[in-house]
């Protein structure tokens, strides 16, 4: 028994850190971008680009990878994934122009789509039914710890050291989590053969994967402009510091209560709690602007709420498509970049003809329509048949 508690403690230990290093990744290109502008003798906007070139390459590559790792083995492709990130980022570092660059981060994105699914494959094959979503939401809390944490603190050691200095440590440490991921995972050859198969149907999963691109398209519509809105509503650079602080720390603890609460009581009502608060949560954020009063704790509220959602989503999928976890999980993280590229649309539309208010009430809109059709395509039993079959 102890054997097996420090084994789970080192599996999940590193999960968190090899997502923390992905996210950091992401997320510490912005606070460098004057940097990395300013050396290579361009605008904040051009440079911003490398962001984009790591999004789509990430949003293209990530079912196919999903794929080849639940056909030739999760570990092998996670492995191989984190060498070729810990590569991608040795090539950011050394880009001589800025062609390179978008070239490295265009590799790096690649390389982070065989991460992610690969990781949460492995996390849901090898947790117990009744804490699969618990052991999901651990790992994917060090994506948002480096949201909150990882990125200002790259931001902060690239102004003193220069920005190639960061994504050097960066591949440094995913050689290092290289050798820890072989170490606490066990050797895989595909798809778990012995799990009762779900009937593949591309339509089926397809309607699955439309609550998170509305999910992703009204949480992100929202945070991509919210220092903008809160700016235009008098709000200083410390105060929109400090509440995107909050905002962060409301996304790790719903994170981690949204995985206790899908063990506890199913896939679909935690969706459904985490897609319909997200949308009155909005609302109340608009409230509370057009009242100046408990804006920080309001949006802070509408990130720990909004975050139910995702680890009922990611159990939801591992549990209805035993044998092609890694696939429908990569699938799954391309419809959350699908969303953050609609947010990021619809969002600037709505702030440019309607200001922050505007975008509040077509998020939540959004948001509730996500709503619906997560009532409509996610099966009641979907989290207790899963159960009753892996214990079977």
């Amino acid at each position: 028994m102890k054997m097996f508690a420090n084994a789970t403690a080192a599996r999940l230990a590193t999960g968190w850190l090899t997502m923390f290093l992905i996210g950091t990744d992401l997320f510490v290109v912005s606070p460098l971008l004057p940097l990395i502008a300013a050396d290579y003798r361009i605008s904040p906007a051009l440079a911003g680009l490398g962001v984009a070139m790591f999004a789509l390459s990430y949003m293209i590559s990530a079912p196919l990878l999903g794929h080849l790792a639940d056909r030739i083995g999760r570990r092998r492709v996670l492995t191989y994934c984190l060498f070729g990130f810990a590569s991608a980022n040795l090539l950011t570092a050394s880009a001589a122009n800025f062609t390179w660059l978008l070239a490295a981060r265009l590799s790096a994105g690649a390389a982070a789509a065989g991460v992610s699914p690969s990781l949460y494959a492995l996390v849901s094959s090898l947790a117990p039914p009744d804490r699969r979503a618990t052991w999901l939401a651990r790992v994917v809390s060090g994506l948002l710890v480096s949201l909150s944490l990882g990125a200002p603190i790259g931001g902060l050691a690239g102004a003193v050291f220069g920005w190639p200095s960061i994504f050097t440590v960066l591949a440094g440490c995913s050689l290092l989590l290289v050798w820890a991921n072989r170490r606490v995972w066990p050797e895989d050859h595909g798809g778990d053969i012995t799990a009762r198969h779900h009937a593949w149907a591309p339509a089926v999963l397809g309607g699955r994967l439309v609550p998170m691109v509305g999910w992703s398209t009204a949480l992100y519509g929202v945070y991509v402009y919210l220092g903008a809105g809160l700016a235009a509503h008098g709000f200083s650079t410390e105060e929109i510091a400090a509440t995107i602080l909050f905002y962060g720390c409301g996304a790790i603890g719903g994170v981690l209560i949204g995985g206790r609460m899908v063990d506890r009581i199913g896939t679909k009502p935690t969706s459904g709690v985490g897609l319909a608060g997200l949308s009155v949560c909005l609302l109340l954020i608009e409230f509370a602007v057009n009242a100046g009063m408990l804006i920080t704790f309001a949006i802070g509220a509408a990130s720990a709420v909004a975050q139910l959602f995702f680890p009922a989503q990611q159990t939801g999928l591992a549990d209805d498509f035993p044998a092609q976890r890694a696939t429908v999980l990569a699938w799954n993280n391309s419809a959350l970049f699908l969303g953050i590229a609609l947010g990021s649309l619809i969002g600037g539309q709505a702030i440019a003809h309607g200001g922050f208010t505007a975008n509040l009430r077509i998020s939540a809109a959004i948001a509730i329509a996500g709503w619906m059709i997560n009532q409509a395509v996610v099966p009641d039993t979907a989290h207790s048949q899963a159960e009753a079959v892996d214990l079977g």
